[in-house]
């Protein structure tokens, strides 16, 4: 694989942007790209190292021997994707090799210093929510580590597949509501768009190996912004499993410039939900469901929404939530879906003793029930 033409251009967003050639597959060439709006134009920067952990899972999944990058990385960030490349061979029985990186000794087309700023991904989920209000009650606003930005990103969830369609309109109102969110913690949302996952389109890929990189190249694309970007667990440590985004991994993809920290590895879900809870900002515009229905945030009939619905009834906050339209949840909504699958389990574990303790017996014995599916 080779990586190079990097361009920054501007007309209705500042993008970069790179292309991408594969040379051991009959992969087509593709230019990548990760765009903001020109309000934080000036904020984007025209970082190889963005490219490069954006495409090194792609590259090991269509068995490329190398990735050459056309400009200068730094040999702190190789260290470390040598470091996601062993556990990739490890995760894949083998099947992912580790490759070579090569990169020009050129002067680097980033020569900026990085900005003294802390940011993180925030998709207005569980995790991330309750990761911005950690911060927010541990955190002097003063300190290096307070979060000032927030990135909401599209190309994740919102325009990732692309027979799904771009859905940009879905993205804008999704932004609109999370705003809220991050106004009342007196952080900057960043609108962010790329398409480093159409690289690869395989979602078995993209949930277990691939996306935490994409979440670590936005870090980079933006390391004149910031030095230190924050990425939610989506486990705890005792149910740690191989994760597109592992606290393994993510810490790897780090710069000499940008620090991604892996963060909240000892909240487990329901105490994440807890926290959120006691935040009605955060508990209003909750946002989990990944169909992106007409007019709501949530579906309130998926496996998220009922999973996430159930937690907040086990904790008394489901009536206090506008995110979801139902106040309670019944046994007959997990009839379309398997609760079993890609490790979910944990959190239906947990809201067990809780459910039982509220009389509601017969959500724990479908729970149950499921889990044998």
């Amino acid at each position: 694989m080779k990586i190079s033409d990097f361009k920054l251009t501007k007309g209705n967003r500042t993008r970069i942007c790179a292309k991408i050639t594969f040379e051991d597959c009959d992969q087509p060439e593709k230019e990548i790209f990760i765009e903001t709006s020109n309000e934080f134009g000036s904020s984007i920067n025209l970082n190889p190292s963005a490219f490069l952990v954006g495409s090194i899972i792609p590259a090991l999944y269509f068995k490329e021997r190398r990735v050459a990058v056309d400009g200068r990385i730094s040999p702190f960030l190789i260290e470390g994707l040598e470091t996601v490349m062993a556990l990739m061979e490890n995760w894949t029985k083998g099947e992912f090799k580790p490759l070579v990186i090569e990169s020009s000794r050129a002067v680097s087309l980033f020569e900026q210093l990085p900005g003294n700023r802390a940011g993180m991904v925030f998709s207005g989920g569980v995790d991330s929510i309750a990761a911005l209000r950690l911060n927010r009650l541990r955190y002097h606003k003063n300190h290096p580590g307070y979060i000032r930005d927030c990135f909401f990103i599209h190309g994740f969830d919102i325009g990732g597949v692309v027979e799904r369609g771009m859905k940009y309109h879905v993205f804008e109102r999704a932004f609109n509501a999370m705003e809220k969110i991050t106004h009342d913690a007196e952080a900057e949302l960043i609108p962010v768009y790329t398409n480093i996952r159409h690289l690869c389109d395989e979602r078995d890929l993209w949930l277990n190996r691939f996306f935490g990189a994409v979440l670590a190249s936005v870090a980079h694309a933006f390391s004149s912004r910031i030095n230190l970007f924050y990425i939610a667990s989506s486990y705890d440590v005792n149910n740690l499993v191989p994760c597109g985004s592992h606290p393994l991994l993510d810490p790897e993809y780090s710069s000499f410039d940008v620090r991604i920290r892996h963060r909240d590895l000892s909240w487990s879900r329901i105490d994440k939900i807890r926290l959120i809870s006691d935040w009605d900002n955060g508990l209003k515009h909750l946002r989990v469901c990944l169909a992106n229905v007409k007019d709501h945030l949530n579906c309130g009939k998926c496996e998220k929404c009922i999973r996430t619905m159930t937690a907040l009834l086990a904790v008394d906050a489901l009536h206090k939530s506008d995110a979801f339209i139902e106040n309670d949840v019944t046994p007959e909504m997990f009839e379309p879906f398997k609760i079993n699958i890609r490790h979910r389990e944990p959190f239906y574990c947990e809201l067990i003793p809780l459910l039982k303790e509220k009389g509601r017996d017969d959500l724990v014995d479908t729970i149950k029930e499921k889990f044998v599916e």
